[in-house]
């Protein structure tokens, strides 16, 4: 008895965020139907124009957005971004700098300085223990 190798397939949400773009933006083929691992690849060695779009103006996921304004996901929600944004929201939020963004970026800027300060702080004791 031989098994057939078959294709390793996941939803659209996955290959989305995988991709890094915001799933109801992209095509509705893309949303209705499996993407294969292979189909992943290829999309991420050579994107289609919508996917270097939406990668370049939006709408883009939290995560995205996060990451563009230098703050958490939970700091976006407390910001009361709730919703995905575009490239020009994004800048225009950059712009206006709220006393909430101002804020958030300082706490994620805290937060990577104690996990730098952790991480010193085990490699000193892996030396020690050596």
């Amino acid at each position: 008895m031989t098994s057939q190798k078959t294709a390793q397939t996941m939803k659209p949400a996955t290959a989305a965020k995988k991709l890094g773009v915001y799933l109801q933006a992209t095509p509705a083929e893309f949303q209705e139907g499996v993407v294969s691992r292979s189909e992943l690849n290829a999309l991420q060695a050579d994107p289609p124009q919508w996917l270097q779009d939406l990668r370049s103006e939006g709408p883009h996921p939290r995560p995205v957005v996060a990451a563009k304004l230098g703050v958490s996901i939970a700091g976006l929600a407390r910001g009361g971004v709730t919703e995905a944004l575009t490239t020009t929201q994004i800048e225009a939020l950059k712009q206006e700098n709220p006393q909430w963004l101002e804020r958030e970026r300082a706490t994620q800027a805290e937060v990577r300085k104690e996990a730098v300060r952790i991480k010193e702080k085990q490699a000193e004791r892996a030396d020690r223990a050596r």
